[in-house]
């Protein structure tokens, strides 16, 4: 008993402090065997040639980590909620040098913070529920952009992707599932899906003016459950292609229904809540919505792999060069995984997509289930995976 209580205070101290993890590295449920890159080898299915490092975890204090961008070479910003409990989340700066990771808080109590990116005035754009702020990278300096989101309802996180011409999509996700009420009735037309401010959109923001501030905010793209995985293909010369991954209604049914990949358009409406898949009826809304009316979707993916997260990746020798990514997170046998696809310059996608990271499911010893929730590249082209509830930083290295 007196050894156990002598290494409870110390693993206390090393969740607090963010200890820097060297080759003898932990992450609940994962044992690593050898070393990728310096940091420890989990045991992941990887491409060819690559291994799978755990760079990061509780030990560095990470929580419920969403989203990661490298703001300079060897230096990050993690967006981690915490938990799903209001004021819980934090914005943390990880360091990596030489196989050892170490984390400091920049800022804390946000409110359920999920969308990170780097603005076209190259400052860091953080999402949280009801507001957009931004800061420089080298002094701290955090400014509101946005305010006055909704931020209620069952999904309340916002992510953001830049466009050309200073604009900045926006997801806001519906307040329910499949739009039922207390008592379990479907009415239609759903409420909060129309007027001003409609739920269960994207919004396009535009920013401008010698502040770079705001200068519209509207509606754009309807219909849409969850858009938590959201890109932007700019194109030089032509307009921008707005990709969305639609976390679709979430049927008790193993195989029901197909979640979608969708090229956004202006005014479009994508089908939420009365339409699935390739404009299906929803339950509960059959015969009650003309769903030839709704824009079909470019792609169907298995049911409840639950894209959480796009990235288009620049071309590279890397498998996943000049691809586009995506984290799977549902935790059903299609989810746990990220996948890369070809996009044709259309922005369909071309052919069944590749595996990059895969067989996750959980190992006793070995591995936990896999739980990406977000992706990115660093200056080398090396590229990271977020876990939120393995709450871990995960990096595909080459083989020594």
């Amino acid at each position: 008993m007196s050894r156990i209580n002598g290494i409870l205070p110390r693993l206390g101290l090393a969740l607090l402090c963010g200890l820097a993890s060297g080759p003898t590295a932990w992450a609940r449920g994962y044992t690593p065997q050898g070393t990728c890159e310096g940091f420890p080898r989990v045991q992941i299915q990887a491409p060819p040639g690559y291994c799978v490092a755990l760079v990061a975890d509780e030990r560095q204090g990470l929580r419920f980590p969403r989203r990661m961008l490298e703001v300079a070479p060897g230096r990050f910003w993690i967006v981690d909620m915490g938990n799903w409990e209001p004021r819980r989340g934090r914005l943390i700066e990880l360091t990596l040098q030489a196989g050892v990771a170490r984390t400091r808080v920049l800022r804390d109590r946000l409110d359920r913070p999920h969308g990170l990116a780097r603005g076209p005035d190259q400052k860091i754009y953080v999402a949280e529920t009801t507001r957009i702020w931004r800061s420089a990278m080298d002094t701290f300096a955090p400014e509101d952009v946005i305010t006055g989101l909704p931020g209620d309802g069952a999904h309340p996180l916002k992510e953001i992707a830049f466009g050309s011409a200073g604009r900045l999509y926006i997801s806001v996700g519906s307040t329910s599932d499949a739009c039922r009420d207390d008592q379990g009735r479907q009415p239609y037309p759903c409420p909060g899906t129309d007027g001003e401010r409609p739920r269960g959109a994207v919004y396009e923001a535009v920013l401008g003016g010698p502040q770079w501030t705001l200068q519209q905010l509207r509606p754009w793209a309807l219909g849409l459950r969850n858009a938590m995985a959201l890109a932007v293909r700019m194109r030089p010369g032509q307009a921008d292609q707005v990709l969305q991954g639609e976390n679709s209604v979430d049927y008790a049914d193993e195989a029901e229904p197909a979640e979608e990949y969708n090229i956004l358009q202006a005014g479009a409406h994508y089908g939420w809540p009365y339409c699935v898949a390739d404009r299906r009826p929803a339950r509960g809304y059959e015969g009650r919505h003309d769903c030839a009316t709704t824009q079909a979707p470019d792609a169907l993916w298995p049911a409840h792999v639950a894209p959480l997260h796009f990235l288009l990746a620049p071309a590279s020798d890397h498998p996943w060069g000049g691809r586009l990514l995506v984290a799977w997170h549902g935790y059903r046998a299609a989810g746990h995984r990220v996948m890369a696809y070809t996009l044709t310059p259309s922005g369909t996608i071309s052919g069944p997509g590749t595996e990059l990271l895969g067989a996750w499911s959980a190992q006793a010893g070995v591995r936990p289930l896999g739980t990406p929730v977000g992706l990115t590249l660093d200056s080398q082209g090396r590229l990271f995976v977020l876990e939120d509830r393995n709450r871990t930083v995960l990096m595909l290295g080459r083989h020594p």
